[in-house]
């Protein structure tokens, strides 16, 4: 790699964040100043930077997770890149596996957004549509792509008081986060009933090179299928979800 023209600095805070996108939240100072070789004093200075300028932010207990910055960064490459198209053609296949809607969406705010959907044959008929919005704490779409977030992120984007949409609905936040916490490890969410009485729901991320849950897609399933059809759903969206991913990439 030529590098006659090269900011060392910028490669060590490439370094921290590629460092960071792959251990989110777990990671303190003295770690990533021992992984990477950086002394402490130069460490603090790029850390305090990039989490003045909204690259990564730190939790209570001082470790590390990407910022808001890079997520919005994330929503301007998707818009490079025809997300929509890539997905109704892959999620048309999906579709014709489950028999059942398959629907995109993105954060915004406190809520999701939906970007697109492709219709199940069915005489029932989803509330929502794209361009609609939802809380993002009540839908798996949502807390999948909550699941990635830090959690002075999250904690930013909800407000204390969760809204209750039906008798199932998450409005306590300790217990979302653990439920958030639960995702990530899984890579995926589910929701039954949270949002919408009769359906259940399960979402997985679409990431982008580094690892950040720009999008996800979910299969919505009415209660009376959820049972037997949960697996074979669950395992068909984490793989459309891998597939938009790896399309993110090329």
């Amino acid at each position: 790699m030529e590098r006659k023209y090269w900011a060392p600095a910028i490669e060590k805070a490439h370094y921290i964040l590629e460092l960071i996108g792959k251990e989110p939240g777990k990671l303190k100072l003295m770690d990533l100043s021992n992984r990477l070789e950086i002394n402490k004093s130069s460490m603090f200075v790029l850390l305090h930077t990039l989490e003045q300028l909204g690259w990564i932010s730190k939790g209570l207990d001082d470790v590390y997770s990407l910022g808001r910055v890079l997520g919005s960064l994330g929503n301007a490459f998707l818009g490079q890149f025809d997300l929509k198209e890539q997905f109704r053609e892959q999620a048309a296949k999906s579709r014709d596996i489950l028999q059942e809607t398959i629907q995109l969406a993105k954060l915004d705010g406190d809520s999701v957004l939906y970007l697109e959907k492709v219709e199940a044959p069915s005489r029932v008929r989803l509330v929502s549509e794209p361009g609609m919005r939802f809380p993002a704490h009540a839908t798996a779409l949502g807390k999948v792509l909550l699941a990635w977030e830090s959690e002075a992120d999250i904690d930013g984007r909800l407000n204390d008081s969760l809204e209750e949409l039906t008798p199932n609905t998450i409005t306590n936040k300790s217990k979302l986060f653990a439920q958030l916490q639960s995702t990530r490890s899984a890579g995926f969410a589910t929701e039954e009933q949270e949002a919408v009485m009769g359906f259940c729901c399960v979402a997985a991320p679409i990431k982008d090179a580094r690892g950040i849950a720009v999008a996800a897609v979910s299969a919505s399933i009415a209660l009376h299928k959820w049972e037997q059809t949960r697996e074979k759903a669950t395992a068909e969206v984490v793989d459309l979800a891998n597939r938009l991913s790896i399309a993110l990439l090329t």
